[in-house]
């Protein structure tokens, strides 16, 4: 569902993730201080697996919603719904995410999705994620250091 947001004041957050090998596949590694920070860096890293972000504006917002009946399945919906919204119209990549709602008792999330459509010519075509999967999925949460990592492979 497209949301109305202002450009008025509009920061990006500093980049926290990294792409770690993996055999024939690749391994989203995102972090921050808290969980729905580790979760949205996570989904960023997947856009920037796909097109290089720099070239990325930010002229339109969606919101996604995902469900999960664990931490691991809300994860693997968060991103599966991204993916989604890459995939089908409005073809979007996103450059930021802002985790609105991220309830851990009932595993739900509502994110917003800063972008625009993907368009050949002006966005570098990186490689194509075919799936999010479970394999060696990890969530660390070390909350005396307000440290949270999590650790998806995507199927390239």
């Amino acid at each position: 569902m497209e949301v109305e947001f202002s450009k008025d004041n509009f920061l990006l957050p500093e980049m926290k993730y990294e792409y770690l090998d993996h055999t024939a596949d690749v391994q989203l590694h995102g972090w921050g201080t808290s969980l729905k920070e580790a979760f949205e860096q996570c989904g960023v890293a997947m856009f920037g697996y796909m097109t290089e972000l720099e070239y990325v504006s930010v002229e339109q917002c969606f919101e996604i919603e995902a469900k999960g009946d664990d931490l691991e399945g809300l994860l693997f919906h968060f991103l599966d719904e991204l993916l989604f919204l890459f995939s089908a119209e409005p073809y979007l990549v996103c450059k930021k995410l802002e985790i609105t709602k991220f309830d851990m008792e009932t595993f739900e999330i509502s994110c917003r999705c800063y972008g625009e459509p993907f368009e050949l010519g002006k966005h570098p075509q990186g490689t194509e994620v075919k799936a999010i999967t479970y394999s060696a999925m990890q969530i660390v949460q070390d909350t005396t250091a307000n440290h949270y990592e999590v650790f998806v492979i995507i199927d390239i």
